[in-house]
């Protein structure tokens, strides 16, 4: 059996859909308790433990930096030692805000990280505490989710153009979109790899090409057939209670050497997004 944290998340939904899973929710498993992770892995002893769970909210987190502390670093630190206690592998997603988003070039995993603000930084702590543990694990650092579930960027440019004919969108942060159901796949993939023996560590996954917000906004409307005209602006013209990396690429080399997995095509990963929110309107 998989363990899954986190049930109402993107790629948690699509862990359910693709894989053998047992998911645990807040009502299930409160990540706010210190313990409860350990407890639920120690009841059910899974042949392996995926953390989907995270504090997300990269806003919010700048005012609630002990709850994200907790979901995003102690939390994930108490799966590791007890999936290291257990003997079974662990699989952590972490994200692209552990670097600063400087510079052009794709992050690679050995680069240094700097987060900008406290979901980052936690993020990080959580990272560290996963390899603290000195268990069997991987970490899988993705970046700008999409799916047919909960919030995210697709839906939110979809929602705005029922009742607009133009949008101003950022165009200044370069990065990813990564279908959740593609990390999804590639976390069973590794999961079931490392069973057989892979040894881990730390790997990065983000959609290809690199693209903008307002070019990602553009073909979101293209391939919906929505008429919308999007005009970039800075991200100066845009204020946000976080930082946001201007550059979030991803070099996902490394993953294709070891695990021989490709980093996704969002454009694809969009086409079946959409036909799903088209088939479940």
């Amino acid at each position: 059996m998989i363990l899954v944290f986190g049930k109402s998340g993107q790629v948690a939904q699509e862990l359910q859909h693709q894989g053998d899973v047992m998911a645990f929710g807040r009502d299930d498993v409160d990540l706010m308790l210190p313990g409860a992770a350990k407890a639920a892995i120690d009841r059910h002893k899974p042949r392996l433990v995926i953390n989907a769970a995270a504090y997300t909210a990269v806003d919010k987190a700048e005012d609630d930096e002990a709850a994200a502390h907790q979901l995003n670093a102690v939390a994930p630190g108490e799966m590791a030692l007890a999936c290291a206690d257990l003997g079974c592998p662990f699989l952590h997603i972490s994200t692209d805000y552990v670097f600063d988003g400087s510079g052009q070039s794709p992050w690679r995993e050995n680069d240094p990280v700097a987060p900008l603000g406290v979901y980052g930084r936690t993020k990080l702590a959580g990272e560290e505490a996963v390899r603290a543990a000195n268990g069997h694990h991987a970490i899988l650092r993705t970046s700008w989710v999409f799916s047919a579930h909960g919030g995210n960027f697709v839906k939110t440019m979809l929602r705005l153009s029922e009742t607009r004919d133009a949008l101003n969108v950022v165009g200044d942060q370069i990065g990813g979109p990564t279908p959740a159901a593609d990390i999804a796949a590639t976390l069973l993939e590794m999961g079931h790899q490392m069973q057989a023996g892979h040894a881990g560590g730390t790997y990065h996954y983000g959609g290809q090409p690199s693209v903008s917000w307002a070019d990602f906004a553009r073909a979101i409307f293209d391939q919906a057939g929505r008429d919308m005209r999007v005009t970039d602006i800075p991200s100066s013209d845009y204020p946000t209670p976080a930082c946001r990396p201007f550059n979030s690429r991803l070099d996902c080399s490394k993953l294709k050497t070891d695990f021989n997995i490709a980093a996704p095509d969002w454009t694809v990963g969009l086409t079946a997004v959409l036909k799903n929110l088209e088939t479940n309107s």
